[in-house]
């Protein structure tokens, strides 16, 4: 699955993988999973297996599968993009294999066109590729994970152990306050509340406290959204205004 994006901070996504289980409170209402839910019910086989219902609603099987017939995709995208690796799930999943890994990176090697956005919730798994040598730094591939809380918050140590790569978070869903984060060494922050029918509150406080350490820690700052049951109703804005910041690099 690839195409355009609604997502405000990326242009198209891009799913190599599909399927995916909960890692962590920030996953208990995945967008993907009710997406997903509907793919498999339609019939698409790289969907085949991934949810099933529980408690009246849909949710992982643990299940995840590779598609490779999708991995040209970005081969054929000529003008630049930025592109979100795996908006429906993970791709340092522990079932995902290494081998399939290297050539998910071997794609993007052959596409400097583009920007790379890969976020993951396992960035122990994802830093270990890298001290192995499986997959290696490229300036046009952005290396993210999520942090919703302070529970997950060791995330950011395992993310600033890549070296040499543009280095991202993403504070969504942020379903808890972060009192204090030390974010140097990192270039992009994301942030946003929770959207859907079961949305936890964001309150603004949690928000202004990260543009603060954002600001003191030399990071650029994108507010996605206030998230609840009507996302668009609620806006974007904080204090009057938006926060589109990117890093450096694509700035220029």
């Amino acid at each position: 699955m690839a195409g355009t994006s609604d997502i405000e901070w990326t242009d198209v996504t891009w799913n190599p993988v599909a399927g995916c289980s909960l890692a962590s409170s920030g996953c208990t209402n995945c967008y993907a999973m009710r997406m997903a839910a509907r793919l498999q019910a339609m019939g698409h086989h790289k969907y085949a297996g991934t949810t099933r219902k529980s408690g009246g609603r849909y949710v992982w099987t643990g299940r995840v599968n590779t598609d490779e017939s999708s991995l040209s995709a970005p081969l054929e995208w000529r003008k630049p993009k930025r592109i979100f690796v795996n908006s429906m799930s993970d791709l340092f999943h522990p079932d995902v294999p290494d081998a399939f890994i290297r050539r998910v990176w071997e794609t993007m090697i052959e596409c400097p066109q583009h920007h790379f956005q890969i976020l993951t919730k396992r960035p122990g798994r994802m830093a270990e590729l890298f001290a192995s040598g499986l997959i290696q730094a490229e300036t046009h591939i952005w290396i993210g994970t999520s942090v919703e809380s302070n529970e997950v918050a060791d995330r950011v140590r395992h993310l600033a152990a890549i070296k040499k790569a543009t280095l991202f978070i993403s504070f969504e869903p942020l379903i808890g306050e972060i009192k204090d984060i030390n974010l140097k060494g990192i270039h992009w922050a994301i942030v946003g509340g929770e959207s859907g029918p079961r949305a936890r509150p964001m309150e603004e406080a949690w928000v202004e406290r990260l543009l603060e350490i954002c600001r003191r820690d030399d990071v650029a700052f994108f507010f996605k959204q206030w998230g609840g049951r009507n996302k668009k109703a609620a806006g974007r804005e904080l204090h009057g205004q938006t926060f589109d910041e990117y890093p450096l690099e694509l700035e220029v």
